[in-house]
């Protein structure tokens, strides 16, 4: 075993054990050997640990993945028998699972019979992959990186093709297991203040009867094929995409990816090419409105042996493919003649820098993931952490980006230019696909053995439904819990006569951050919907005196980057009324204070909205973008639209941020209709950026506070003060109820119920947040992960939108999921809760309370939004005292027989019949 091991003074301790897990088939034995190692172990045979730690900790990350050569189960916690106790779990349940065939069949696969539908195939990485090969990009990506490496692992999908799934058998991922579950194989990562020489022991305890394996070989190089095209089909885009669905790109063979200094410099390549208003691929493509964003798979990928560099775009009319190949075809060569101005590459380098000085509460985690690739591929991942080195090196390169063009591009001996059309039947076809696997399936057994399959499922069942006992498994207590929340010192002042400033002085490393806000309350409801476009235009388009592509350049010399975003938050004591507008964001280096604030004024006050051409670009980036989110993020939209009848602040959610603008965003693709757009968004700029309505918040070292001053005092004497127009708040609001489906093409759907409960300061807010987490980890994690098949689903409560929601994800039942959530209900009211439950409930609670925070959002809550140190710890103190009778008092009386909002996005075939139907 290999082991790095990162001594650093931070609180939040990280570890890790990976395996390299390299695939030779897409059954996804990987994905599915990485959930059935969580369903128990040795130690702890309980059904599912993983979940069950997460409420028996105050950990502030707990997961596991699976990528194309390894899987790693990586935590975090800032408590140290926290961490003893999950690495312990951790470790027994990767070398000694329990590996049942009832978790393998729980998790990967299995055929089930249902009463009206007949034998279905069920398994929750099986409905997890049909949903992911549902989505358009994902699809696309995998399926050219499939075509660009042929006799490699990586002709396979290691997370599992939903077709092939049901190949692999229990004693398949068995042996796959005893032989890459291996100390020989294994890589362990530990960061923080923490102490080595323990977690050596422990770990040492663990693998001590092991003997050394010969490494696994898999064949990673390709053989380069010269240049191939290759055409497949997949499900369409969106309505808005009219005629152009065809999405195209050309993939360059590049570097073996274990040269540490050539994998930056392609890094950096790749971002200078391809990135930004000055990038010549972004130009070349881009702003010539041949396609509506890249293609997914676009840019420099280092997670195969041989990396790759790919080029394209979605969003095509198939008769522009020619063209779309000459253009890249020209851009390359004329960047491997010219390379790139000097001050594009002195502004990528100077970010490189800026991001590793940035203090954020997941450092030790996001280094882990910055190493892991290469490690896994023998590179020592301490070549990876001297960041500053390669940074130099490449400064001193002269022409390296020609060089790079020149060996991976011009002289490419590996091109594949893919294409995939749209098949408007595509998701019918899958579902084809399923029938005739389902049927091969039982054409090969025969009556017992279906009556075999019958016996195991409804063993499945009743052990899904078995009462456990948990006590073999490790906690903390309350007592671990601090009972005073961290404060964050502030100080409150005043700036050009007027504005209100938060200033909060702190060790940040050099850097100087800058937060705010304008706030309209809910006047302009009928701006709203332009807010987001708003948004991304001040950093897109342009100013009346300067290009975006200078403009950028400059913001990635001088800051960490200047980013504008809708701003919606509900009043604490009354969820009727909001508070809306814009919120902005910047960090610098003290040293760049005059100029990060000039530029910050020079977006505000000089974005140029008349600039078609470039607004259309953004209106189709946005658009397709959007939509293809949905896909993969459901079950957020589903709960959004379901919240939306319900509160002010939900709302304007769903129209920034929701179905209704992904709408909004699609018909305004195909309206054309850009002038009145533009004088909608100034219309915006002109209600917004109003001095009266700011108020800003500075966080920096004590040597960089007087020069933040200067400058904000500088930025505030150009503000915008337009007259008072004495606008009327936007109209009353009136909750309402209702059901609505959005049908899309997606094999898996998401459900979404919403109730409208009570504001922030309300004593019985404390409990119903409470409520949901013991709801979710007592009940529908079994109802509708285990049994159902879903990829995940629970309740949730907003404290400050005051919304109590349950949904799922990736489901492939969501009608039946929606008499799940009413179950949950009728589970609480006759079920005795336990003092155990009580506290995990309490402990998951807190565990989110007291995430490590980046320097950049210390003291933010009162300042978004008026939440301030003394409500936190006075809500603290609620948690602490929240009994169990509490829970069934508000249960009764929010959530049993209350007036909800139910939402489902899903396939087409569903029967949603009486439903309000939302078209996007």
């Amino acid at each position: 075993m290999e082991w790095l091991h990162i001594d650093r003074d931070d609180a939040n301790n990280v570890f890790s054990i990976g395996f390299n897990t390299s695939v030779s088939d897409s059954t996804g034995v990987p994905h599915i050997l990485e959930h059935t190692t969580l369903c128990g172990s040795e130690k702890y045979p309980v059904r599912d640990p993983f979940f069950k730690m997460l409420n028996r900790s105050l950990s502030t990350f707990m997961n596991a993945w699976t990528a194309h050569d390894y899987t790693q189960y990586p935590f975090s916690t800032q408590n140290g028998q926290d961490y003893e106790n999950l690495q312990s779990v951790y470790l027994d349940a990767v070398f000694r699972p329990l590996l049942r065939e009832m978790d393998f069949r729980q998790e990967g696969w299995r055929m089930e019979r249902e009463k009206d539908l007949g034998w279905q195939i069920k398994g929750v990485v099986y409905n997890e992959m049909k949903g992911a090969f549902s989505d358009a990009g994902s699809l696309f990506a995998s399926r050219a990186e499939q075509q660009m490496f042929p006799g490699t692992t990586y002709q396979h999908e290691s997370g599992g093709d939903p077709q092939v799934i049901p190949d692999l058998t229990y004693e398949q991922l068995k042996e796959f297991h005893a032989r890459r579950y291996h100390p020989s194989n294994a890589r362990a990562y530990s960061y923080g203040s923490f102490a080595l020489a323990p977690q050596l022991q422990r770990v040492d305890t663990v693998i001590a009867g092991y003997t050394r394996l010969p490494p696994i070989e898999v064949p990673m190089d390709v053989q380069p094929f010269g240049e191939k095209m290759v055409t497949e089909f997949g499900p369409c885009e969106s309505a808005s995409a009219g005629d152009k669905q065809t999405k195209f790109s050309i993939s360059y063979l590049a570097n073996d990816m274990r040269n540490v200094y050539e994998t930056f410099a392609m890094s950096v390549f790749s971002g200078l090419l391809l990135h930004g208003a000055a990038a010549p691929m972004h130009q070349a493509l881009l702003d010539t409105h041949m396609g509506s964003d890249y293609s997914s798979n676009t840019g420099y990928s280092p997670f195969t042996r041989r990396a790759s560099l790919t080029v394209g775009l979605q969003g095509l009319a198939d008769a522009d493919i020619p063209m779309v190949e000459q253009r890249i075809s020209e851009t390359m060569a004329r960047v491997g003649e010219q390379g790139f101005e000097q001050r594009r590459v002195d502004a990528a380098l100077a970010s490189v820098e800026l991001a590793y000085k940035h203090k954020t509460g997941d450092f030790g985690m996001r280094l882990m993931q910055s190493v892991s690739t290469g490690w896994f591929h023998g590179v020592d991942p301490v070549e990876y952490l001297r960041v500053s080195e390669n940074v130099e090196r490449l400064r001193a390169d002269t022409g390296v980006f020609s060089k790079l063009v020149e060996k991976y591009v011009t002289k490419s001996n590996h091109k594949l230019k893919f294409v995939m059309l749209a098949d408007p039947r595509y998701m019918q076809g899958l579902d084809e696909k399923e029938h005739e696997l389902i049927q091969t399936k039982l054409a090969q057994l025969s009556p017992g053995d279906l009556d075999v399959l019958d016996a195991k499922n409804a063993e499945l069942a009743a052990e899904q439904g078995r009462t456990e006992d948990l006590s073999v498994l490790p906690t903390l207590t309350l007592d671990d819990v601090a009972p005073t929340a961290r404060r964050f010192a502030v100080d409150m002042g005043v700036c050009a006569e007027s504005v209100p400033v938060q200033w909060r002085t702190s060790a940040t490393n050099g850097i100087s951050y800058v937060r705010a806000i304008n706030a309209v309350r809910d006047k302009y409801p009928e701006l709203w919907p332009y807010m987001n476009l708003f948004c991304e235009a001040l950093t897109y388009q342009g100013t009346r005196s300067r290009t975006m592509a200078s403009i950028e350049t400059d913001m990635r010399l001088y800051t960490g980057g200047i980013s504008f975003a809708p701003f919606v938050t509900t009043d604490l004591g009354n969820l009727g009324h909001i508070e809306a507008g814009i919120s902005m964001g910047t960090h610098s280096l003290d040293s760049n204070i005059e100029r990060m604030y000039a530029l910050l004024e020079e977006l505000i006050l000089q974005t140029d909205f008349t600039n078609e051409s470039r607004l259309q670009a953004l209106v189709a980036s946005m658009a397709t973008n959007m939509y293809n989110d949905v896909a993969g993020s459901g079950h957020a939209y589903a709960r959004r639209l379901a919240a939306s009848t319900l509160t002010p602040e939900m709302r304007a959610v769903e129209a920034l941020d929701g179905l209704a603008q992904v709408r909004f965003l699609g018909d305004m693709r195909r309206s054309g209709d850009l002038q009145h757009v533009a004088k909608q968004l100034e219309n915006v700029r002109h209600v917004v950026f109003d001095r009266s309505t700011l108020r800003t918040a500075v966080t920096a070292n004590a040597s960089g506070v007087d020069a933040n001053q200067r400058a904000l005092e500088q930025m505030l004497k150009a503000y915008p003060s337009p007259a008072d127009s004495m606008v009327e708040d936007g109209p009353r609001f009136e909750a309402q109820t209702g059901q609505y489906f959005c049908p899309l093409p997606v094999a898996t759907g998401y459900a979404a119920q919403a109730t409208r409960c009570v504001p922030f300061v309300h004593p019985d807010s404390v409990k119903l947040q409470i409520l949901a987490k013991l709801m979710t980890s007592g009940f529908l994690h079994r109802e509708i992960r285990e049994r159902n098949g879903a990829y995940g689903g629970g309740a949730s409560y907003s404290a400050i939108q005051g919304i109590f929601s349950f949904y799922s994800y990736r489901d492939p039942v969501p009608c039946d999921t929606l008499a799940t959530f009413t179950k949950a209900v009728e589970w609480i009211d006759s079920h005795d809760v336990l003092e155990r439950e009580l506290r995990e409930a309490k402990l998951s609670v807190f565990g989110d309370l007291d995430a490590p925070l980046s320097a950049a959002d210390e003291g933010m809550a009162g300042f978004m939004s008026g939440v301030s140190d003394d409500m936190r710890q006075e809500r603290r103190d609620g948690f602490f005292a929240v009994e169990a009778k509490d829970l069934k008092d508000v249960a009764e009386r929010y959530l049993a027989g209350a007036k909800h909002t139910k939402a489902v996005i899903g396939p087409e075939s569903l029967d949603m019949s009486g439903w309000t139907r939302v078209q996007v």
